[in-house]
């Protein structure tokens, strides 16, 4: 069976190796073209691309779909299937119809929900206490396809994305392996996904990460962990740029100790300052802080900044100015 994979990322590398290890036969590897990254901007090979090359599979990185010179490479590589991990692109019509088996997709998510480019990241966000990986058979949609199979995964009520996806990798790549095989031997029946079911997971920006105080407290801390390690989720506090990490939620009613005329505070203003936290309130109950990033500072421990640093009870938060895209 001779299969080209398509992949870029650290996600997709447990699906590469685990085919490596099978009867099929990788021919060839589709990677998102290399990008400058990093403070010097230098051009970075992928995860994938770099795994590729050391066991001497050859690489193609088109910066279109549906380049001819491309489309004659695969066709030369004359795959009987096209397995994709965390491409992120659409695959047009012309690569769908290459292979006589299809194109499988390895997608972070339960289908049909969280469809997108980062289903992972959407199911912390909104608090998912489960979620999975589903082998698609790939169509001209996005993550539309018909599912092959899929298999369960339980969200820690602390996990981060970061910590989240290599599991997840880990089990699609397994996942795969075992669907190939059925699919190949024509024992596994496409099932037709249920459009009215399905929600999106749309890809995320740096801009995503600016704190909306006046939220519940459990849904910022979601989003804080959903949007851990990237984009990361901050605010400001008086015009310094703060980055949070980790929280614990107080589903306490307001502290109005501090407040005026005994009305709650404000979403966004410090209520309360401990060794080892700094306590916040939001739109309903409040965050106790305890791993930030100030601005020009690496990530610490509140108990560390608070050692050195001056914060008091009534100072505020702020989303930052002109700006009412938070999350």
């Amino acid at each position: 069976m001779r299969i080209v994979f398509m992949g870029t990322p650290t996600f997709a590398v447990p699906t590469l190796q685990q085919l490596l290890k099978t009867e099929f036969s990788v021919v060839g590897v589709v990677c998102q073209p290399d990008r400058a990254s990093g403070r010097g901007k230098k051009v970075q090979v992928g995860p994938v691309k770099a795994l590729a090359l050391s066991q001497n599979i050859p690489v193609v990185q088109p910066e279109k779909m549906k380049d001819p010179k491309f489309l004659g490479t695969l066709r030369a590589w004359d795959p009987e299937v096209v397995v994709v991990a965390a491409f992120g692109r659409i695959l047009p019509k012309p690569i769908l119809d290459l292979p006589p088996k299809g194109c499988l997709n390895v997608h972070g998510s339960l289908l049909p929900k969280y469809r997108g480019a980062a289903p992972i990241q959407w199911a912390v966000i909104q608090g998912e206490v489960k979620t999975g990986v589903t082998i698609m058979l790939m169509d001209e949609g996005m993550d539309t396809g018909a599912i092959l199979q899929q298999e369960v995964i339980p969200i820690g009520a602390e996990e981060t994305s970061g910590e989240l996806a290599p599991r997840m990798a880990q089990v699609g790549a397994d996942l795969l392996v075992r669907t190939l095989r059925g699919w190949v031997a024509d024992i596994i029946t496409p099932l037709p996904q249920n459009d009215l079911a399905a929600t999106l997971a749309p890809i995320l920006t740096k801009q995503d990460g600016l704190m909306s105080w006046d939220r519940p407290a459990r849904s910022l801390a979601n989003r804080i962990r959903g949007l851990s390690p990237w984009p990361g989720v901050y605010t400001f506090l008086e015009d310094e740029r703060w980055g949070i990490w980790k929280v614990q939620v107080e589903d306490h009613e307001p502290d109005m100790r501090h407040s005026p005329h005994g009305t709650p505070q404000s979403p966004g203003t410090i209520t309360a300052v401990t060794k080892q936290a700094i306590r916040v309130q939001t739109g309903q109950g409040s965050l106790n802080l305890l791993e930030i990033q100030p601005e020009n500072k690496k990530r610490m421990y509140v108990s560390d900044y608070v050692a050195g640093h001056r914060v008091t009870v009534g100072m505020t938060f702020s989303m930052g100015k002109g700006d009412d895209s938070a999350v």
